[in-house]
């Protein structure tokens, strides 16, 4: 994202602040789109496809959506599985490990030097990651494809780190711009007018 327009965006409101912040150094996705299924994992796939926009006109984090490659296969670097299949590679989260989850998406896969759980700044990561969280209001529900989460809603992302967080990969291995796409991290906040989507993405 240009200098200019960063600045804009960020001067626009705390949220898009917040979320520039976080994740704008790494290779990462968020974008919220409308919630407009009951099953919200319809949503939550439009979003992936770029098929919506934010409802609140807010920033969206997504380095890939003008890759020309994309017309073949429009949710690079996802390769989401058909809707019936996730309910057995998303697990529900509390909000306090949604929040973690979100934090150390900030870190990277295989050559992070400062994991978030020991940075100076770990406080003000994870409030960051609260204000992106809070948009989603008090009875939002999250759900992560991260194995860790199977038998425990409330694991310690900060603690494992990035690189100790194994999941189920919604990744494609196409081949593109000399990238291998390895490992992924998600994040989904549900509520009855909005999906957000986050994802941290491996590749080298």
């Amino acid at each position: 994202m240009g200098g200019l327009l960063q600045e804009f965006r960020s001067d626009r409101c705390p949220w898009n602040a917040a979320a520039i912040r976080l994740l704008d150094d790494v290779y990462a996705f968020a974008a919220t789109g409308p919630r407009r299924h009951e099953d919200w994992v319809h949503d939550v796939l439009a979003v992936m496809h770029r098929r919506v926009r934010d409802p609140r006109g807010w920033v969206r984090l997504d380095g890939d959506r003008a890759l020309v490659t994309r017309w073949g296969l429009p949710t690079y670097p996802f390769a989401p599985p058909p809707a019936a299949d996730w309910p057995g590679l998303l697990y529900p989260l509390e909000a306090e490990a949604a929040h973690g989850a979100l934090a150390v998406m900030t870190e990277e896969w295989q050559s992070e030097p400062r994991p978030v759980r020991g940075r100076p700044d770990r406080d003000a990561v994870l409030a960051d990651a609260r204000t992106l969280l809070d948009r989603y209001g008090p009875t939002a529900r999250f759900w992560t494809n991260a194995r860790a989460a199977a038998h425990d809603p409330a694991p310690d992302f900060v603690a494992a780190g990035l690189r100790g967080t194994a999941s189920h990969t919604f990744l494609t291995p196409a081949y593109i711009r000399g990238l291998d796409l390895f490992d992924d991290l998600g994040l989904i906040a549900v509520t009855d007018e909005e999906v957000g989507v986050f994802w941290s993405i491996g590749a080298y």
